[in-house]
């Protein structure tokens, strides 16, 4: 049983406009612990699925038409399925790009109706995005009875997120919302797709989001950028080692033989992503051993190293992360997601979240003049049907 009222209002949205709808269903956002911009470059992530999530409410036509209705957005589209195509910065992308790759795989769909609402902040580095197309994809998968198994499917999320919305995103988003567990983080080979739940236990302490209400104006184009200076380091090291596929190959000496003096700004590039490796196998003995005070030492170092040698992060961000660093209540901060606003990741003592946001709200309208959202969340279960 599902007693999210999004669902309920999605289900009732659905039933005033064309009857009852044939299903529910639900993929969350996600929260990435420690593993940033390391999924591109075939690394490890450590994502999990977390207590918001997207809902669509579906049900087959007669004929060949999608329609579609955002609750969020109070806007409706209407399609057909010979004439899908992307949107420019439109929120369809995200659902037509997936039934675009149900099609590329042989898969033909019969039109239908959806209703979407869902409680992942849009631009906060929840992955809102990836809950949209997964619960997408997942519903359509049982709607049609294609039948395909959930690790396709992530492939199709990707995809529609790679050639309708235009970001070369890496598989860990989509991942996360559809394989999430409760009470675990997911360690993701990305590039073997292996993967472990490892088990985090927070013990008085809760994990809880700062949103600089930022909006994502350069993570795009920031992102792929990123991605090709990446790619970019990994030729350059291929030259002297060409064993080399990839940065997840990579060893600090290696960078430093070949880059280090003769491109510095990709050597920092690099160096981060190699290091974030490094780290993130280190974070998963912490949380085995139920060490959260070395977890969250790692988790400044990182945001460290997305600031100052990745630079996708920016003076919102980066003043949330410095205004807890001397905070005994937090064990860690970081910046979380592609960059460049978004929301701080922070590991704090759970009777200490009231008085920690109290005192940093004013002085963070101060600095900035925008208002702090604070998002507690907890750690949940990937992608399913609803039953109300």
């Amino acid at each position: 049983m599902n007693n999210s009222p999004i669902a309920r209002k999605v289900a009732s949205i659905y039933t005033e406009e064309w009857g009852a709808p044939t299903l529910i269903a639900r993929s969350p956002g996600r929260i990435n612990i420690i593993g940033e911009h390391t999924d591109y470059n075939e690394g490890y992530v450590l994502p999990a699925a977390i207590d918001k999530a997207v809902y669509v409410a579906l049900a087959r036509r007669n004929d060949d038409r999608i329609e579609l209705r955002a609750v969020e957005f109070n806007d409706r589209f209407s399609t057909t399925l010979d004439t899908i195509a992307p949107r420019p910065g439109q929120w369809t992308n995200y659902i037509l790009g997936v039934v675009a790759q149900f099609h590329k795989r042989g898969h033909r769909l019969g039109g239908f109706n959806l209703v979407i609402d869902g409680e992942v902040p849009f631009g906060a580095g929840l992955s809102s995005s990836a809950a949209v197309e997964c619960a997408t994809a997942f519903g359509l998968n049982e709607l049609f009875e294609v039948g395909l198994p959930r690790e396709e499917l992530i492939y199709i999320a990707q995809k529609a997120e790679h050639e309708y919305a235009g970001v070369m995103c890496g598989i860990m988003d989509q991942f996360a919302s559809a394989f999430g567990k409760a009470e675990h983080v997911v360690q993701l080979d990305c590039r073997s797709m292996d993967y472990r739940y490892v088990p985090c236990h927070l013990a008085g302490y809760k994990l809880l989001l700062l949103n600089t209400n930022v909006k994502h104006s350069l993570a795009s184009s920031e992102y792929n950028v990123r991605r090709q200076q990446c790619e970019a380091g990994v030729s350059m090291v291929q030259e002297r080692f060409p064993e080399v596929k990839s940065l997840r190959d990579v060893t600090m000496p290696m960078l430093q033989e070949v880059l280090q003096q003769q491109d510095e700004l990709i050597y920092r590039r690099c160096k981060y992503v190699v290091e974030e490796n490094e780290r993130l196998l280190a974070a998963c003995a912490d949380l085995e051993r139920g060490d959260l005070v070395e977890l969250g030492m790692k988790l400044y170092r990182t945001h460290r190293g997305l600031s100052d040698e990745y630079e996708v992060s920016c003076k919102e961000l980066d003043f949330l992360v410095n205004a807890v660093r001397e905070n005994d209540a937090v064990l860690g901060a970081r910046m979380m997601g592609g960059g460049f606003g978004g929301c701080t990741l922070n590991i704090v003592r759970e009777d200490a979240i009231d008085a920690l946001v109290a005192g940093l709200a004013p002085k963070y309208h101060e600095a900035t003049g925008l208002e702090l959202t604070p998002i507690t969340v907890q750690i949940g279960d990937g992608s399913s049907l609803v039953r109300l």
